[in-house]
C-alpha cells in the first residue's frame, strides 16, 4: 500500500526526523543565512519545511512559497534509501516522471537546493529505524581515499578558430592509449580513478586527457562568464590536440555527457583518427537541459551547478567519488559550465546527419547509465539504431558520469568495448 509521506503522520517518524534535522552537523553547517520554505504534497497530506533562523521546522501542513506535488506511489519511491531511477532526485522527478510536480518560486529552489537534499536524506535516513546519526553520504563508501594517479602532465599549444589556446594534458600508463574527454563544467581529473585502476593497466591500456580552455589547469580562452562552446571549435580542439600531443597510435576516444556527443561528431567528421569510438551518455540532440541557475547574481555557482548534476549519478555510486565529481564542479571557473550548456543542450544537433556514420571505418560503441535523466537510455538506444554497426548498451547501476561516479562499474562496460589491437 502506498503511503508516500504519511509515514511521517506517525508521531515516532516524524519525531525522528525532526531530532536528526536538529542535530545533523551537516546541515547545521548549511542552514546559516537560509531563509524560505517549501511543502512536499500528494492528495490529502502535506509538510512544510522552513529554514530560519538557523534551523529547520517541520510540520503537517501546506504553509509554503515553493511546493513538490506528487502522487503517494511516487513519493514511496523517492523515499527508499536507492530509489529506482528517475525518482531518486527532485530534479529527476521534474524531468522524467509523469505525476510530479513542483510550482512555485524557483530562485528559492535554488538557492536552497543543497539544504534540501540533506532533509530528504535525513528523511529517508528517519524511516530506516537506525538510531545512529545520519552518514555523511547514503551513497556506499568505498573505504578508500583520493586516488594517486602516476600521470604525467605537460602544457600543448594547440590551434583552433584561427588561434593559438594553450592546453593542459596529462598521460597515465603505458599500453594502447585511450584519449578521454571530460564532461561539461570539469575536467580531466575525472579521468584520476580510471588512470589509478589495476585493472586497465593490466589489460594493457593507458589514458590520455585534457582540459578544455578555462577549465582545470587550461588556460582561459575568453573573459569570466564569455565562453560559449560550440561543435565546430569543440571538434577543432580535440584534433588539434591529437596534433600537438602526439600519439604513437591510434587512441581509443572515450567521452561521456557532452563529450559523448562530441564522440559522435568525431565519427562523423574524423573517424581515421580513431582507433575506436565510445560514446557514453550521448545522442543526437538533448533538449531541456539549460538553466538560469548556473549563472545568476542571487544563486552560488560554486553550490548550485554541483548540485543541479549530483541528481544525474546514481545512488549505487560510492561516495568518496560522487563528492570528487561534486567538488570538480564546485570549482569550475565563472561561465565554463554555462558555456558548455549551450553545446551540450541546443547545439549539438546532429538529428540529420547522424545516420550518415559509418562504422566501417571506426568501430562506434554506445554506453549509457540507467540512472541517467538526461540523456537516458532510452536516447542512447534510439540514436544508436539509426547508426548502421553501432553498439549500444544500458550501464545498469550507474548515471551521466561513468568513469568519474564509479570507475570499478564502469570497466565492466569499458573494457569490452575496447578494440585488441589499434590499426
Amino acid at each position: 500500500m502506498s503511503i508516500g509521506w504519511e509515514k511521517f503522520g506517525a508521531s515516532v517518524a516524524f519525531d525522528r526526523w525532526r531530532t536528526l534535522c536538529a542535530s545533523d552537523e551537516i546541515l547545521r553547517s548549511r542552514l546559516p543565512g537560509a531563509t524560505g520554505r517549501f511543502a512536499v504534497m500528494q492528495p490529502g497530506f502535506a509538510i512544510t519545511i522552513e529554514f530560519t533562523e538557523g534551523a529547520v521546522r517541520l510540520s503537517v501542513a501546506d504553509e509554503a512559497e515553493t511546493r513538490f506535488i506528487a502522487t503517494p506511489a511516487i513519493w514511496d519511491e523517492f523515499l527508499k534509501l536507492q530509489p529506482a531511477r528517475h525518482h531518486h532526485h527532485l530534479y529527476a522527478l521534474r524531468m522524467r516522471v509523469p505525476g510530479f510536480v513542483a510550482e512555485g518560486d524557483e530562485l528559492a529552489w535554488a538557492q536552497h537546493t543543497h539544504i534540501l537534499r540533506r532533509v530528504f536524506d535525513l528523511a529517508r535516513w528517519s524511516l530506516t529505524g537506525t538510531p545512529a546519526a545520519a552518514p555523511p553520504s547514503l551513497r556506499p563508501q568505498l573505504g578508500t581515499g583520493s586516488p594517486c594517479p602516476k600521470a604525467q602532465g605537460r602544457y600543448v599549444k594547440v590551434k583552433a578558430r584561427g588561434r593559438d589556446f594553450v592546453l593542459y594534458g596529462e598521460v597515465a600508463g603505458q599500453g594502447r592509449p585511450i584519449l578521454g574527454l571530460h564532461t561539461a563544467g570539469s575536467d580531466s581529473r575525472q579521468f584520476h580513478r580510471l588512470m589509478a585502476h589495476p585493472r586497465l593497466a593490466e589489460a594493457g591500456y593507458a589514458i590520455t586527457a585534457f582540459d578544455l580552455p578555462g577549465h582545470g589547469r587550461s588556460a582561459p580562452a575568453a573573459e569570466p562568464g564569455a565562453w560559449a562552446l560550440d561543435t565546430d571549435l569543440y571538434a577543432e580542439l580535440i584534433l588539434g590536440f591529437l596534433d600537438a600531443w602526439g600519439f604513437d597510435e591510434k587512441p581509443t576516444l572515450v567521452g561521456a555527457s557532452m563529450s559523448g556527443e562530441i564522440c559522435l561528431e568525431m565519427a562523423l567528421r574524423a573517424p581515421e583518427r580513431f582507433a575506436a569510438i565510445i560514446a557514453c551518455e550521448a545522442s543526437e540532440h538533448i533538449a531541456g537541459r539549460r538553466t538560469p541557475w548556473a549563472d545568476h547574481p542571487r544563486v552560488n555557482a560554486a553550490i548550485f551547478t554541483p548540485e543541479w548534476i549530483e541528481g544525474l549519478m546514481a545512488p549505487q555510486s560510492p561516495a568518496e567519488c560522487a563528492a570528487e565529481v561534486w567538488w570538480h564542479y564546485s570549482q569550475g571557473g565563472s561561465g565554463t559550465f554555462p558555456g558548455d550548456i549551450l553545446f551540450y543542450s541546443g547545439g549539438w544537433d546532429a538529428r540529420e546527419r547522424i545516420h550518415r556514420i559509418d562504422t566501417s571505418k571506426c568501430p562506434l560503441t554506445m554506453l549509457t547509465g540507467e540512472y541517467d535523466y538526461s540523456c537516458t537510455a532510452e536516447h542512447s538506444a534510439a540514436t544508436a539504431a539509426k547508426i548502421r554497426g553501432a553498439k549500444f548498451q544500458r550501464m545498469d547501476g550507474i548515471g551521466h558520469f561513468p568513469f568519474a561516479e564509479n570507475p570499478d562499474l564502469f570497466l565492466d562496460y569499458l573494457l569490452p568495448a575496447l578494440p585488441q589491437q589499434n590499426r
